[in-house]
């Protein structure tokens, strides 16, 4: 049964473009239910990608999904993500002619309500980047320049990780990401990130280069007889970390719950945070909902819909203030 969600995964890769992190969730969703399903799908009938799971059907499904929701406790947004990993997975089997029938086409998941994204008042932004902008140390630079290019941009964390010094054009004031599905688009910057992104590549990532350089041995660098320097990846990357590697997903949320707590922000703060905190203050201030849709690389305007919640106070006061008779 394995192998079929390992085909499953390439699948998603290939075609769809996910990234690592969308993997491993689907993986670890899959494989539970291999494991609740244990013994009671019977002995396989032979070889092949449908091995197993031909014998899934909707009353073990229905068994699973209470199971989730009574013995495990999970909440039902938990719940009903498992359920749509199954289903997407069962449609791939089907367009494979791997099982004849999709035992999920009736499965019910829980119905869960859209949570609205939090996000930071403009005030609170402002208080956030003014407590990034420190010392004149490296790190101090980095983490300036991470918050403003945040606020920024509406970037997720793991396309501001991903990003290399080529990507960014100062003079401009844009950079390229490559958002999900290894979809690249265009990102603008204000002026002061810009100016505080120069900053630390003038001045902090020369430095926090020069402390890996430090160790590295000779043959690394170049040499005397004029052969070319060997390549190495990490001096393509925007973003460092002390020893001069590319910083992780985790160095940023540690970098941004510091910065909160400068800030006297008691609320937790995350990237997606800040990537809320735009797209609310973008459509607050007059951005149209397709364009904020370019700007935040979403595949539906589905998903953009969702920040106009968020600004219902704004529509109200809007309309008091320019309706003739309000």
């Amino acid at each position: 049964m394995k192998e079929a969600v390992e085909s499953f995964l390439n699948h998603l890769v290939v075609e769809k473009g996910f990234s690592q992190n969308t993997l491993g969730a689907y993986r670890n969703d899959l494989y539970q239910f291999i494991d609740f399903a244990g013994g009671k799908v019977g002995p396989p009938n032979g070889a092949g990608l449908g091995d197993g799971w031909e014998r899934v059907d909707l009353n073990l499904l229905t068994d699973y999904v209470s199971n989730l929701r009574g013995k495990r406790s999970y909440r039902d947004t938990t719940t009903a993500r498992k359920v749509a990993a199954l289903k997407s997975f069962f449609n791939f089997l089907v367009q494979e002619e791997a099982v004849s029938s999709d035992p999920t086409e009736f499965l019910v998941a829980p119905r869960t309500g859209r949570n609205l994204p939090k996000f930071l008042s403009e005030e609170e932004v402002a208080s956030l980047l003014k407590a990034a902008s420190g010392d004149r140390s490296p790190e101090a630079l980095r983490d300036s320049a991470i918050l403003e290019l945040l606020y920024a941009t509406g970037l997720r964390v793991t396309e501001l990780v991903s990003l290399n010094t080529l990507d960014v054009n100062l003079e401009e004031g844009f950079l390229r990401c490559m958002g999900k599905g290894s979809k690249e688009r265009i990102a603008y910057m204000y002026p002061r990130a810009v100016e505080v992104l120069r900053d630390y590549l003038e001045n902090g990532r020369p430095r926090m280069m020069a402390s890996k350089g430090a160790g590295k041995k000779n043959g690394e660098k170049a040499s005397t007889n004029g052969s070319a320097k060997k390549t190495d990846p990490t001096e393509k990357a925007l973003f460092l970390n002390q020893r001069g590697d590319r910083l992780t997903r985790q160095w940023v949320w540690a970098i941004l719950k510091n910065c909160a707590k400068k800030a006297s922000l008691n609320k937790p703060i995350t990237p997606h945070v800040l990537r809320h905190s735009f797209a609310t203050h973008m459509l607050r201030r007059g951005a149209s909902l397709r364009h904020l849709q370019e700007l935040l690389g979403h595949s539906s305007i589905t998903t953009t819909q969702v920040y106009t919640h968020l600004t219902d106070e704004h529509v109200r006061h809007e309309y008091d203030r320019s309706h003739p008779r309000a």
